[in-house]
């Protein structure tokens, strides 16, 4: 008996190695299909297109897109949308619209690499609204991390003024690492009752919306082109970019966001998706021929090392059964 024990575990330990294995996987996969967005979006920007014009086209793309599953999983449950109505147009106002709209002004005057890193300097933002807020000084690892990340900032914006940076796209960047912590701070509040595919085909919907609703009043310019788009060597016509951006970007890079988070649990789901700045660098690279320079890589290098601490020390300081507010937030991840 003991033996035909010992062999189910065996068995046991085998099949989650297994499942935990495809979802790393799946984790970066997710992370190499958010992370050309920027590409993608670039292309768009280059011939023509609006940053509000592309990212209107992505989210109603999008939306609808992940409605269709959607839906059937909302069947004999739609009081979840009434219940949790406040978390969705939060998640869909800032999470979503306003956070793909300054990242995409960023990339239009920044290369895609820097912006994204300006984008992930959210947690130290969250380190240091906490640290005003309540006027304790953080813990040695989330200081180290924070400080870390503050010194990568200044080799990313290459204050030498060897690499000329666009002071606006700074400030676009920036804009986008607040509402990705504002949005880490809504999504640590939502409960278990919203699945998060429903959550996320919600916010699309309502960041869609929202983007039509400033075009038709003109609070947001609207410039679309059918010109081709060059993605590296390939001459495509315009949809392939908007195709792309739609489809492997977004819809995509959320199924498998969440897939991944449910392998691997939202602790392992965050640190993988810091390989996003890198596939983000390095989509930009063989698509547009983007690269940032030594210095600038390197400050890449120190802010994300920094984030790393700041979470490592985020989840060891977490009580046990109680996600803090950075980890709980990567159940679903923002589209950058």
């Amino acid at each position: 008996m003991p033996a035909v024990n010992n062999s189910t575990s065996a068995r046991l330990q085998q099949a989650r190695g297994g499942f935990l294995a495809s979802g790393l996987g799946i984790a970066l996969f997710s992370s190499a299909v958010f992370g050309i967005s920027g590409s993608f979006g670039k292309a768009l920007l280059e011939t023509g297109w609006s940053p509000g014009a592309a990212v209107t086209a992505r989210l109603t793309g999008a939306a609808l897109i992940l409605a269709v599953p959607a839906i059937p999983a909302l069947r004999g449950r739609w009081h979840q949308l009434r219940d949790n109505w406040l978390t969705i147009v939060l998640f869909g106002l800032i999470g979503v619209a306003a956070c793909q709209l300054f990242y995409f002004n960023a990339v239009a005057r920044l290369s895609v690499g820097v912006a994204l890193l300006l984008e992930y300097l959210a947690p130290v933002l969250i380190v240091l609204w906490l640290w005003a807020a309540s006027r304790r000084r953080p813990s040695a690892l989330t200081f180290a991390g924070t400080l870390l990340s503050l010194g990568g900032l200044v080799l990313v914006l290459d204050l030498t003024g060897a690499i000329r940076i666009d002071l606006v796209g700074v400030l676009w960047g920036m804009a986008a690492a607040v509402c990705l912590a504002i949005y880490f701070f809504i999504t640590a509040k939502e409960n278990d009752t919203l699945p998060p595919l429903v959550l996320a085909s919600g916010g699309l919907m309502v960041g869609a919306a929202v983007m039509w609703l400033a075009a038709a009043t003109g609070l947001l310019p609207m410039a679309f082109s059918t010109a081709d788009t060059r993605l590296g060597p390939w001459v495509t016509p315009w949809w392939v970019s908007v195709a792309g951006l739609v489809v492997l970007a977004t819809v995509l890079a959320y199924v498998s966001g969440i897939m991944a988070a449910r392998a691997l649990g939202s602790k392992v789901a965050s640190f993988v998706s810091l390989t996003e700045v890198l596939f983000a660098v390095l989509w930009a690279w063989l698509l547009l021929g983007e690269l940032p320079g030594p210095i600038q890589l390197l400050g890449g290098v120190l802010i994300v090392g920094g984030v790393v601490l700041v979470r490592l020390d985020e989840l060891r300081r977490a009580a046990p059964g109680q996600a803090s507010p950075l980890e709980h937030a990567n159940d679903v991840e923002p589209v950058p």
